[in-house]
């Protein structure tokens, strides 16, 4: 399969989404990381914090493009040229949003399949906004995320302790 779409908000990037972005890989010979930029949420991180996270946690890795998107899914996925969207599940109550959501999109554009990919195990119970909220009270996150979002969470919340 020549190319699939990663869609989050990625903030931040945990270790289950880079486990997700790593298993794509196997699957298919690159992967778009598409940063869904929502203007009725404040992030933590900005649209160009989240782009440089991604890009060092995946390394050097050619396959791994990384760019934020605005509006609908399924019309970036067609400026895109690519017929696959990469969700991730975590728990049983993940698939039902999920699922609303796939086929709402195949509703929009039905060429565009969706492709579910289960979390780890040592993943699933991490979610961006778990790890935000821990480390916005100081607390430990290591193993959570990346070493360079960790890094970065620690600066952030640094005069909030």
């Amino acid at each position: 399969m020549p190319a699939a779409i990663y869609p989050g908000s990625f903030d931040p990037l945990t270790n289950g989404h880079l486990s997700l972005i790593q298993r794509s890989l196997k699957m298919f010979d690159r992967l778009i990381v598409a940063i869904a930029v929502n203007p009725k949420k404040t992030p933590t991180f900005t649209e160009e914090e989240r782009r440089q996270l991604i890009r060092e946690a995946c390394g050097d890795d050619p396959r791994v493009e990384v760019e934020a998107f605005h509006g609908l899914l399924v019309d970036y996925v067609k400026r895109r040229n690519v017929g696959v969207v990469i969700r991730g599940l975590r728990a049983v109550s993940d698939f039902e949003y999920e699922f609303q959501l796939a086929n709402m999109n195949r509703k929009l554009a039905p060429d565009i399949e969706t492709v579910f990919m289960m979390t780890g195990e040592d993943y699933f119970y991490i979610s961006s906004q778990l790890v935000r909220e821990v480390a916005s009270f100081g607390g430990d996150v290591t193993g959570l995320v990346p070493d360079n979002v960790n890094q970065k969470l620690k600066a952030k919340f640094a005069n909030r302790k």
